[in-house]
């Protein structure tokens, strides 16, 4: 009894001069209340489009709602930068848009966040490519007659605004074609450039193809070229920049699905698995097929994801310096 009582004291006392184990807290199921989808450009434009196609059904998957809540200002600045800020929990999340993560890093001298290291960048969701309009009874029926009248005389295209994808594409246009009169002609958005081009009051627009496709189908608009590397199957009479000689017009604008730095792993990867499976739905694919805006395949992830931004903001950042491009 008494060598029993030893060994007991004895394993009393080893313990006592342990650490006691650390307690770990598990973590809440995610996720566990509504998510907010953030939108950071104004109601009916392609983000907010994408985000309202995807909200509901990601709401009956997760079993929670999602809320698409529109944060626009500064170009989609303000909320993309309410996102980076936000608590790193999974219950917000952005609609990421190659117009601020790219195309403004690569125009602004500052933004209030680094567009890489302060976001978890899930996925490349969709891209869409851009495209020059003109108004349907425009004189000019093809690219080159509109860039011969540039060599010569003003041309004016409008934009989204200054340091916008169109802005820029538009300059490199200018320059790779020698049309020096190929004027920019800045809006605050799409929709005020596109009133000006069908009132005559300029000749041309750059812009993702998107909410144009309408009107490019029933003849209000024509299209001169597009920026994909190979032709619309939905326009194939509309040759693309590069086989009308213009090989460095070769782009897209892309959505991502990204939240702060610091998400959960098992709420990324749970994201990731998620999305692909909606945008394939027949119903999501035949709207994204309508605005010409597709998920490109494969689809880039995480890391894969984070590269497509990286280089892309080198480049672009080359062709904002090169035809000194700053906003601010």
């Amino acid at each position: 009894m008494q060598t029993r009582r030893t060994l007991l004291g004895l394993t009393a006392a080893s313990l006592g001069g342990l650490a006691a184990p650390a307690i770990v807290q598990a973590q809440p199921a995610w996720p566990n209340r509504s998510i907010r989808l953030v939108a950071q450009f104004p109601p009916g434009g392609l983000v907010d489009t994408v985000a309202r196609l995807m909200a509901p059904v990601m709401s009956q998957a997760l079993g929670q709602s999602v809320v698409v809540e529109n944060r626009a200002g500064a170009g989609g600045i303000i909320g993309t930068d309410m996102v980076a800020k936000a608590p790193a929990d999974g219950h917000t999340l952005l609609v990421s848009h190659a117009s601020v993560h790219v195309f403004s890093t690569a125009t602004r001298p500052t933004l209030p966040f680094h567009p890489i290291n302060d976001f978890t960048h899930i996925m490349h969701m969709v891209e869409a490519p851009n495209i020059i309009l003109v108004r349907a009874n425009s004189p000019f029926q093809t690219l080159e007659q509109l860039l011969a009248a540039a060599r010569t005389q003003p041309v004016r295209f409008g934009s989204s605004g200054i340091g916008s994808a169109p802005h820029l594409l538009g300059a490199m246009l200018s320059s790779e074609a020698r049309a020096p009169n190929l004027d920019h002609i800045p809006y605050a958005g799409s929709a005020p450039a596109m009133q000006d081009v069908l009132a005559g009051n300029i000749e041309c627009m750059v812009d993702p193809i998107t909410t144009n496709t309408a009107q490019m189908r029933d003849g209000t608009l024509r299209a001169l070229a597009v920026s994909t590397s190979q032709r619309l199957a939905m326009f194939p009479d509309l040759p693309t920049f590069a086989e009308l000689g213009f090989p460095k017009l070769t782009s897209a604008q892309w959505l991502g699905l990204s939240g702060p730095k610091g998400l959960p792993a098992p709420v990324v990867e749970r994201l990731a698995a998620l999305v692909p499976p909606i945008l394939a739905r027949p119903d999501l694919m035949a709207r994204l097929t309508d605005l010409q805006t597709l998920p490109r395949t494969p689809q880039p992830t995480g890391e894969a994801f984070v590269s497509v931004i990286r280089e892309e903001i080198t480049a672009w950042t080359a062709v904002a310096r090169q035809f000194n491009i700053v906003v601010g």
